[in-house]
């Protein structure tokens, strides 16, 4: 395969990802009108596969530095596994549940205001500190990790080399800011 049927195919993965995310996330896909019972699971499962991720970004990084390819290549593949199940409870989630959770929102009714602004005001500027960089790079990271992958199954070395470092900090961050999303934003969940 060329590098431009690579770059088109990534492209696209791409588009097709973020498009549902946003449809989904502004309810513009119709989702069914009640949700199966295991969609309120979604949420933390997403949150272990993240920091199990993360775990294994981390140790990926420490077999490559002791120059174990095949250990790191494992990794990585388990990591890529892992994050691809990621998305498709991600999007599972959002197809099936149809309100949105906010930061803050005691009462549920979808806004954080008068006492909860107050009790939460401080916080909720910590999480969208953390949420903002967290959505921004989880779409930027999906072609980088994608490429990546590509690069060091073709054995292409210098190319992988010099992509992942960019794709790793990255992916990395978004694993495990994940996890602190989720950690955050689970008492305000009403379902």
């Amino acid at each position: 395969m060329s590098d431009k049927f690579i770059l088109r195919f990534v492209a696209a993965i791409t588009t097709f990802v973020i498009l549902v995310v946003i449809l989904l996330n502004r309810h513009l896909i119709p989702g069914p009108a009640v949700a199966p019972s295991f969609t309120p699971y979604l949420p933390m499962l997403n949150a272990v596969l993240n920091a199990t991720c993360t775990v294994l970004l981390l140790t990926s990084l420490y077999f490559i530095k002791q120059g174990n390819i095949t250990v790191h290549k494992r990794l990585n593949i388990l990591t890529f596994c892992l994050s691809s199940l990621f998305l498709v409870s991600y999007i599972l989630f959002h197809y099936l549940m149809r309100n949105d959770t906010v930061y803050g929102d005691i009462n549920g009714d979808g806004k954080v205001l008068g006492q909860e602004l107050t009790d939460y005001g401080t916080l909720r500027k910590v999480y969208l500190t953390i949420l903002v960089p967290h959505i921004v790079l989880a779409a930027g990271v999906l072609p980088l990790i994608l490429l990546s992958f590509h690069r060091g199954l073709q054995m292409q070395v210098q190319k992988h080399k010099k992509l992942v470092r960019w794709t790793f900090p990255i992916w990395l961050f978004v694993t495990a800011s994940g996890v602190v999303v989720y950690l955050m934003i689970k008492p305000f969940y009403h379902f």
